[in-house]
């Protein structure tokens, strides 16, 4: 059985959100029976590792570490520079300017020789993909370091793609799901299935499920269980960690309660905390991840004034029940 080989004794995944998943936050969970992850898409191999090194010395339970296996941006001079055009009055209430241009920082793992190396030299115990899966030769040299390989569906073919390529299980990331959506193709026709539909949907696939979207208590983590679903992965339950890096103005945004999925922050579709960023119309926004970086720039210069409404504030659809806690005070609170 999947948690068997992992080594969890709780059917909970703590999602690997980048930018918020610590060391800590990964270690604490992982030492509570849970399977704690590291988000480190938005990261050099350098400092991956030095997060895994942190986390591997803290617990010697298997972890997680999450990669994107996106595709590069297809560049549009016209596109960018419309798109930085319209955020120019928002910059102009701050007194600032939009930037020269939008910038890459991420890096796909497909193109990304140096993270490969750092994984299977560091063997964490579990490497997941987002946004697809690597390729044939990144997917055997990590099987042969001793790897489980997850990787994520919202529809059944990206499962069955999943299955073909030979990985472990699948996390089946419902429509009320915070953060990132991981469909592999951005303007492909998309179902928007909530969690217990996409369980009853990828079972045909025939790989191990882990629920997510909307899975916020131990009732929750019990109804996928009971839909098929052999754990549950939980982010925004998490986001409220003590061990967490999540700010506070996110944290504090959370008990508002309304999210929003849109492409306007990154250029993919992600649910977050409705707020002026993620109203803005979408339609027009370049590839992921170029929207980023001028996105970074404004909500940089609106905090400073006392302005959050422009923060990136990943959330699921119940993160107005989101509780604080540490770590395993949050794991104990989900295991039926």
């Amino acid at each position: 059985m999947l948690l068997d080989r992992i080594g969890m004794r709780v059917p909970v995944v703590q999602a690997p959100m980048a930018g918020i998943t610590t060391p800590a936050l990964a270690a604490a969970v992982a030492n509570a029976g849970g399977l704690g992850s590291l988000g480190v898409a938005a990261m050099d191999a350098a400092r991956a590792r030095d997060e895994v090194r942190q986390t591997r010395a803290m617990t010697a339970a298997k972890f997680n570490v999450n990669v994107f296996c996106h595709k590069p941006p297809q560049r549009d001079a016209a596109k960018e520079q419309a798109w930085l055009d319209g955020l120019r009055p928002d910059f102009a209430r701050f007194g600032a300017s939009p930037p020269d241009g939008l910038a890459d920082g991420y890096l796909p793992f497909a193109d990304d020789p140096e993270m490969l190396a750092m994984l299977v030299e560091e063997r964490p115990g579990v490497v997941s993909f987002h946004f697809g899966l690597p390729t044939s030769d990144q997917l055997t040299a990590l099987r042969d370091s001793g790897a489980i390989l997850l990787g994520s569906a919202t529809n059944l073919a990206d499962a069955l793609k999943a299955k073909a390529a030979g990985l472990d299980g699948v996390v089946a990331q419902g429509w009320q799901a915070g953060g990132h959506r991981g469909v592999t193709e951005v303007d492909a026709p998309d179902a928007q299935m909530e969690t217990l539909d996409l369980l009853a949907t990828l079972k045909d696939a025939g790989l191990p499920l882990i629920a997510a979207g909307a899975i916020m208590s131990r009732e929750d983590v019990q109804a996928v269980l009971d839909a098929g679903a052999v754990a549950a992965q939980c982010g925004t339950a998490f986001l409220v960690a003590d061990e967490a890096g999540t700010s506070a103005a996110h944290r504090a945004a959370l008990s508002g309660g309304s999210t929003r999925m849109t492409r306007a922050i990154s250029g993919r579709p992600a649910r977050g905390v409705e707020n002026i960023i993620s109203r803005r119309d979408d339609g027009e926004a370049p590839d992921y991840p170029l929207p980023y970086s001028a996105l970074k720039a404004l909500h940089a210069v609106a905090s400073k004034a006392g302005e959050d409404g422009y923060g990136p504030f990943w959330a699921g659809t119940e993160c107005a029940r989101a509780r604080p806690g540490t770590a395993a005070e949050i794991l104990a609170r989900l295991t039926p």
